[in-house]
């Protein structure tokens, strides 16, 4: 068993070491290339996921006006505020945006469905905000 298996925290430690000190030789690839190829696609899923959680909540805001609280007016700025941080932490996301948008609209979908009992065929089939509407933070979705 190696250590990558054994104890992941003292394998990084490791290979930081060894990359520090350019021991070329004695670095993991096969092991490091895979962290880091799978550290790029976890920034991407939390963008994808925040998508998700914002696009719920305008959902639920837009499908539920009489229920509109400060809790979900909240939870839209947050997830408005995290996706502009990712964002300016790894500009290249910008790139993959109206994907990620796409992709979250699906989950929102699914996550308004459980948390409003509002069939998942009542929404459209496509996200039906703009991708500078879902980032506006004025922006509020009206019946």
């Amino acid at each position: 068993m190696t250590l990558y298996e054994q104890d992941f925290y003292q394998w990084t430690q490791q290979q930081a070491g060894l990359l520090k000190a350019g021991r070329w030789r004695e670095i993991d690839r096969e092991h490091l290339v895979e962290e880091i190829e799978t550290m790029g696609r976890s920034e991407r899923a939390q963008l994808e996921t925040r998508l998700g959680v914002l696009l719920m909540h305008l959902l639920k805001w837009q499908y539920q006006p009489k229920l509109r609280s400060r809790s979900w007016l909240a939870t839209i700025k947050e997830q408005r505020r995290r996706v502009g941080r990712l964002i300016d932490r790894n500009p290249s996301l910008t790139h993959v945006l109206g994907e990620s948008l796409a992709i979250a609209y699906g989950d929102a979908v699914l996550m308004a469905e459980e948390e409003t009992g509002i069939s998942e065929e009542a929404f459209p089939a496509q996200c039906p905000y703009t991708l500078e509407e879902v980032l506006d933070s004025k922006f509020r979705p009206d019946t």
